[in-house]
């Protein structure tokens, strides 16, 4: 999962009014957030969470969507993305 980077905002008109609107100012280039960080996938977070997974296995729901997309027809891979819809809120 990869963040895109947000253009910045335009450069301020100097009106009180419109889009732009706002006192003409310089802008500063500002340090990175560490909150820009989270999220990102280290090695050492892959490994971590690979072994996990291979220790624990999945759960009943992914092994049965999992179940399902092996089938491989388009009826079962809907009705799996159904199933992850309704576990998780979204698929």
């Amino acid at each position: 999962m990869g963040k895109t980077m947000k253009a910045g905002k335009p450069e301020s008109s100097g009106l009180a009014i419109g889009l732009n609107k706002g006192f003409i100012v310089t802008r500063r280039e500002m340090p990175q957030k560490p909150s820009h960080m989270k999220g990102r996938n280290s090695k050492r977070n892959q490994l971590v969470r690979e072994v996990i997974r291979e220790v624990v296995g999945y759960a009943p729901y992914e092994r049965r969507m999992l179940e399902l997309i092996k089938i491989g027809s388009a009826s079962t891979f809907k009705r799996s993305l159904k199933l992850a819809k309704r576990r998780l809120g979204t698929h």
